[in-house]
């Protein structure tokens, strides 16, 4: 049997949706399963053993260019390339437009998708041919990933201990062993600051007093800093003078670069953000903060990953800008996250 995965973005969704691959390897040997992704979150998916091919879409750049010769182009190669594959089944987990139309490009006659309740948009609806709701036990995302790819093979995917993983070369593992290799002998901690929307973020403050505090417990610890553009790599610079010794801000990874190094830290911290979920993924211990988004749905999963929820009433409102910003940055206290760090390091 052949299959596709139409799940192109975001960075945590894909990451989300990566044990989707270890349960249909398990109810069905000998599976070969394709995967279509954007651009920018290839590195999450290649040269996994689990897929056998992957197609790459720029479905950002298609839009700002939909006329243009090249965009044509590589839209007609995406198409030549799925149909030639001749899947048997195609599973939209993304529920949106672009994932509807490259289902509809592949050219497959079972295609598989969400009802209209769990749609990012409802015109994905013409592009499938079968719709699977999520069952009410179904909250998290990555169950409604699992319970849409399931049905057609009638086992529950509960039964079963999925795991997840991110393939990363000896180069890249080489690479964060030499950074690693420069630090104290003790247990090294990753701060990462950012993440998309203002209501995700942490407030400066409290990672200072945090960082200290680490330090000050395990006084052979380090602290990484890690950052995704010029404006992150500014304001945990100078979080990590003011929280002193023992902290440091890293170079910016290349994605496989950075699950390397998450592979080999003790502990990430961190909002909702794609490293955090990389770093779980990967098996290591996270604890990560909640605000505007809601843990309990998207938050990493294991008895390894401690999820804070911000308590004030409004909390998982998914508001990207609010005026009440600073004092629900200020409700997950420094105290309620050293306590969530106790529990894995006690």
């Amino acid at each position: 049997m052949r299959v596709l995965i139409v799940k192109v973005s975001a960075l945590g969704d894909v990451i989300h949706a990566l044990p989707v691959l270890d349960y249909l390897h398990r109810v069905m040997p000998g599976i070969e399963i394709d995967w279509v992704v954007e651009e920018p979150f290839r590195d999450v998916l290649e040269g996994n053993p689990l897929i056998s091919r992957l197609h790459v879409v720029r479905t950002r750049v298609w839009r700002k260019r939909p006329f243009a010769a090249a965009t044509r182009r590589e839209i007609g190669e995406l198409k030549t390339a799925l149909r030639e594959r001749a899947y048997d089944l195609v599973f939209d987990i993304q529920g949106n437009l672009k994932s509807g139309l490259v289902s509809w490009l592949s050219g497959a006659g079972n295609r598989i998708g969400f009802t209209r309740d769990y749609l990012q948009e409802s015109i994905n609806l013409i592009f499938t041919t079968r719709q699977i709701p999520p069952r009410s036990q179904d909250y998290h995302i990555t169950d409604q990933y699992l319970r849409l790819v399931s049905v057609p093979f009638g086992r529950d995917f509960k039964e079963i201990e999925l795991c997840s993983d991110i393939h990363t070369s000896p180069e890249d593992d080489a690479a964060a062993e030499t950074l690693l290799s420069t630090l104290a002998d003790g247990l090294v901690f990753l701060f990462h600051f950012g993440t998309t929307w203002q209501t995700k973020f942490w407030f400066e403050a409290g990672w200072i007093e945090l960082g200290k505090s680490l330090l000050g417990r395990f006084p052979e610890s380090s602290i990484l800093l890690s950052w995704g553009n010029e404006e992150e790599r500014k304001t945990v610079t100078a979080m990590a003078a003011a929280i002193g010794t023992g902290a440091r801000v890293i170079d910016r990874y290349p994605l496989k670069g950075l699950a390397a190094l998450l592979k080999k830290v003790d502990l990430v911290v961190g909002g909702d953000t794609g490293p955090v979920h990389m770093a779980a993924a990967v098996g290591t211990p996270t604890v990560s903060l909640y605000r505007a988004s809601d843990g309990k749905r998207s938050g990493p999963r294991g008895k390894r990953q401690i999820i804070i929820q911000s308590p004030l009433p409004c909390a998982g409102c998914f508001r990207t800008r609010c005026d009440q910003d600073a004092a629900c940055r200020e409700s997950i206290t420094v105290e309620k996250v050293l306590q969530g760090i106790g529990k894995l390091f006690g």
